[in-house]
C-alpha cells in the first residue's frame, strides 16, 4: 500500500509546489531595466512581491521623493521571492522594504504556518545583507475571485501582525480594511477579472503606505 500511494503523494506535493525558475527571465528582465535607472548612490525603497505591487504603475509618481524600485513579479508566492531574493532587493541595499507576498500563496493552498515560516526566512536574508531601517509586511488583499478564502487571508493577515510586533524592525500595512466597506467588500476597486485593482484600490492603498514612507 505505500508504494501505491507514494506516487500519488508525489504529485500532490509537486502540485502544492512551483518552480521558481518559471521567473527567470521575468526577473532577469528587472535587472535590466534597473541596471540602468538605479542610481545606487541615493538611498533606496524597494517593493516587491506579487501582481499587486507589479501593476502599481504611478507607485514613482506617488512617491516623487524617493527612490523607488518596483521588483514586483506576477504569480509570485513567497518562496519564489526568496528564491530571488538576492537580484529582487538584497543588491539594492535598501533603506526599506515593502513585501507583498501570501495572496498567491493561499489561493494555492498554503498553510499560514508555511508562509509565515518563508517570509521570515526572507527578512533574515535582509537583516544579513543590507542596512534596511525598516521592513513592511503588506497584509494580504481581498478580492471578488478569492473571496471565499476570507477567512485563511484574516488568519494570516493576523500572523503577519503579530510577527510584525515581535520584532522592531518589521511594520505591518493593512491595506484590508480600506477595501472594505463595513463587512463587505467594495465591488469597484477592481478590474474585470476580480482579483487585480484598478485606480481606485491603488488609492486606497496610497495613504496606508505612505505613513511608512514619511
Amino acid at each position: 500500500m505505500k508504494f501505491v500511494l507514494l506516487p500519488f503523494l508525489l504529485i500532490a506535493f509537486l502540485g502544492h509546489s512551483q518552480d521558481p525558475s518559471r521567473f527567470k527571465e521575468e526577473v532577469a528582465d528587472i535587472e535590466k531595466k534597473y541596471d540602468s535607472l538605479w542610481d545606487p548612490s541615493q538611498e533606496t525603497i524597494v517593493f516587491t512581491g506579487s501582481s499587486s505591487i507589479r501593476t502599481w504603475d504611478d507607485l514613482e509618481e506617488k512617491l516623487p521623493n524617493s527612490q523607488i524600485v518596483n521588483t514586483g513579479f506576477g504569480g509570485s508566492q513567497a518562496s519564489d521571492l526568496l528564491a530571488y531574493s538576492k537580484e529582487l532587493i538584497l543588491k539594492y541595499n535598501p533603506k526599506k522594504v515593502f513585501i507583498y507576498e501570501g495572496d498567491n500563496d493561499i489561493s494555492a493552498h498554503k498553510k499560514s504556518k508555511e508562509i509565515i515560516t518563508t517570509v521570515k526566512s526572507i527578512i533574515d536574508k535582509i537583516k544579513a545583507n543590507t542596512n534596511a531601517e525598516m521592513v513592511i509586511i503588506i497584509a494580504a488583499k481581498p478580492s471578488i475571485v478569492r473571496w471565499h478564502l476570507k477567512r485563511k487571508y484574516k488568519r494570516l493577515n493576523r500572523k503577519f501582525k503579530r510577527l510584525c510586533k515581535k520584532d522592531n524592525l518589521l511594520e505591518f500595512a493593512d491595506i484590508w480594511k480600506p477595501m472594505l466597506h463595513r463587512r463587505k467588500l467594495k465591488q469597484d476597486i477592481y478590474i474585470k477579472d476580480g482579483l487585480h485593482m484598478n485606480a481606485k484600490g491603488y488609492e486606497l492603498w496610497y495613504p496606508v503606505i505612505k505613513q511608512f514612507i514619511n
